[in-house]
């Protein structure tokens, strides 16, 4: 008589294999889903930082072309509106400065000649109700042909809504000053040598950025 054949059972996967196996499985992913997300943000937050970069270059440098064209005429009955008002004040602890010029090169139009006609142009500080801590810098914009005329001028606009400090200092070329009027010098010393602006804006989570120049006001240096 010929014998069975010993049946050995299947291979296969025990339940502790199982779920030891789901369990390593769900370790992995979880550590995948981690490094995802931390790119995520690492990528939003970096969009982010780059978006307030471009801003306050963009606001510092418009800033000094128009300073940079301050009005002063430095011939003898030739008509200019000489005007530079720089207002420092203090809110929440942290400078917000404020100023007013009479300016040759107002926003980023130029004239064909290189020269537009004078313009003035405020920028003002206030506070953001919405995130403390935070300033709205404004910008507005009228003809300085149109000054002492009791007409309104376009709407201010909002340059930035995160501004965490801006403190602007005027050199009268023997020391820096916090402040200017130019309507209380006589001519040809209305005009500041050179003006630093220092901007602070919010990037979020805490983090600031900073951005500074220093400009030289060519219509207050004597011509030979």
């Amino acid at each position: 008589m010929t014998p069975h054949p010993r049946s050995h059972p299947q291979a296969g996967f025990t339940l502790l294999e199982l779920m030891l196996a789901l369990a390593i499985l769900a370790l992995i992913l979880v550590m995948i889903a981690g490094s995802f997300n931390a790119v995520v943000h690492s990528k939003i937050h970096g969009e982010a930082r780059l978006d307030v970069d471009r801003e306050g270059r963009a606001i510092v440098w418009q800033m000094a072309n128009e300073i940079r064209g301050a009005v002063q005429m430095p011939y003898p009955g030739v008509p200019a509106n000489t005007l530079l008002l720089g207002r420092a004040q203090m809110m929440g602890g942290s400078a917000v400065d404020g100023f007013t010029v009479s300016t040759l090169s107002a926003g980023h139009r130029r004239a064909i000649t290189g020269m537009d006609a004078e313009e003035l142009v405020t920028y003002t500080g206030t506070s953001n109700s919405q995130v403390p801590g935070y300033y709205i810098l404004t910008r507005s914009q009228r003809s300085a042909l149109l000054q002492g005329v009791n007409l309104p001028g376009p709407p201010p606009i909002v340059l930035a809504d995160n501004v965490v400090a801006l403190h602007l200092r005027y050199s009268n070329g023997l020391a820096w000053l916090e402040s200017w009027d130019s309507t209380a010098l006589p001519p040809p010393t209305q005009l500041p040598v050179a003006v630093s602006i220092d901007l602070t804006l919010g990037a979020g989570r805490g983090r600031t950025m900073n951005f500074s120049t220093e400009v030289v006001v060519p219509m207050a240096l004597p011509v030979w």
